[in-house]
């Protein structure tokens, strides 16, 4: 696939837990968008084409991200999406991309950090990289997570557990405009979303430059899930090294296989991979929510409340209802 088969693109770069995929869930069901198979390559942040000229840029995004991503879209799909929120917390990642695509769009998905917080934390310990089961544990740990200390061998990037770090949006977001341009981006606040889908969705198709697509479905998607037992849920979605190819699941063979190889027929992997599904699918439980303790949220409050306020300057909007520090809320 070459660059100009896709010649927009559209990057939703977080944060985490505010929304980006029920937006990316809006945007694939768009006739014009291009998906990748899955909603978060990381493709900018796990590989360092900060320093390549021009020409090596294009050939290997062509190859290694293109290819690899996105092959499966057809010609009248010509606007890619790329879901990565990691790199909300890296724009300099991002510039490469901005070389080839002069004129992206970027998606900036905020929400109250008091409830994106211990959403997080549930989301983490569902995907097999956070292994401290009460988030104001979780939270606490974050002195020594930042010294690199309990960081679980689970865990496929560190910097996630750093809860502290997640919500401060101020910084992030001014450092992403410096970097990127304020004119880039689009700041979809979880409220809006929430509120009401199908005109945020209007608002963010106006942004990218598409008509919004009357086919859409705004049933919401995914709701934060819990699991029976922990160590199970780390071994299938994070599996050891010596087992990835087996346990990791189709989307890790994608992303690992060499291209040029056709990918294998082996039976015996394709049962292990549906064992692996149906083990995941017993494993599932609804989610058990725990009041977050009134410390924790005036800690959270105390640490970013001027985080919050300084959001507010940047994107013009009153914030003041955010950190709000409540008896029995929920985590």
């Amino acid at each position: 696939m070459q660059i100009s088969d896709l010649p927009r693109f559209v990057f939703i770069v977080g944060a985490p837990r505010c929304g980006t995929t029920t937006l990316a869930d809006f945007l694939k069901q768009h006739p014009r968008i291009c998906y990748p198979f899955v909603k978060e390559p990381h493709f900018f942040l796990q590989h360092d084409v900060t320093k390549l000229d021009s020409e090596a840029l294009k050939s290997i995004v062509e190859r290694e991200y293109l290819d690899r991503f996105y092959s499966q879209c057809g010609a009248e799909r010509d606007t890619g999406v790329d879901g990565s929120v990691s790199y909300l917390y890296a724009p300099a990642a991002l510039l490469p991309a901005l070389a080839l695509w002069p004129d992206a769009k970027f998606i900036i998905a905020v929400r109250d950090p008091m409830t994106m917080l211990p959403s997080l934390h549930a989301r983490l310990k569902f995907t097999g990289d956070e292994t401290i089961e009460r988030f104001e544990d979780a939270w606490a740990a974050i002195p020594d997570r930042a010294a690199g200390k309990r960081i679980p061998r689970s865990c496929l990037e560190p910097r996630w557990l750093r809860y502290d770090e997640a919500g401060k949006f101020g910084s992030y977001v001014e450092a992403f405009f410096a970097i990127i341009g304020r004119e880039r981006c689009f700041i979809s606040v979880f409220d809006d979303l929430a509120a009401n889908p199908q005109r945020h969705y209007c608002a963010v198709c106006a942004f990218i430059g598409l008509e919004p697509f009357e086919g859409t479905d705004f049933a919401a998607k995914r709701e934060s899930r819990g699991y029976k037992f922990g160590w199970l849920q780390r071994l299938l979605k994070r599996p050891p090294a010596f087992a990835r190819d087996y346990l990791a699941g189709k989307q890790f063979r994608q992303r690992e296989r060499q291209l040029d190889r056709a990918a294998p027929d082996d039976r015996v992997t394709e049962q292990i991979f549906s064992l692996r599904k149906r083990l995941l699918r017993w494993n599932r439980t609804a989610l058990v929510k725990r009041p977050v303790p009134l410390a924790v949220q005036h800690d959270i409050r105390s640490r970013l409340e001027g985080e919050v306020a300084q959001l507010g300057r940047l994107i013009d909007r009153d914030l003041s209802h955010w950190l709000k520090v409540e008896e029995g809320r929920l985590g």
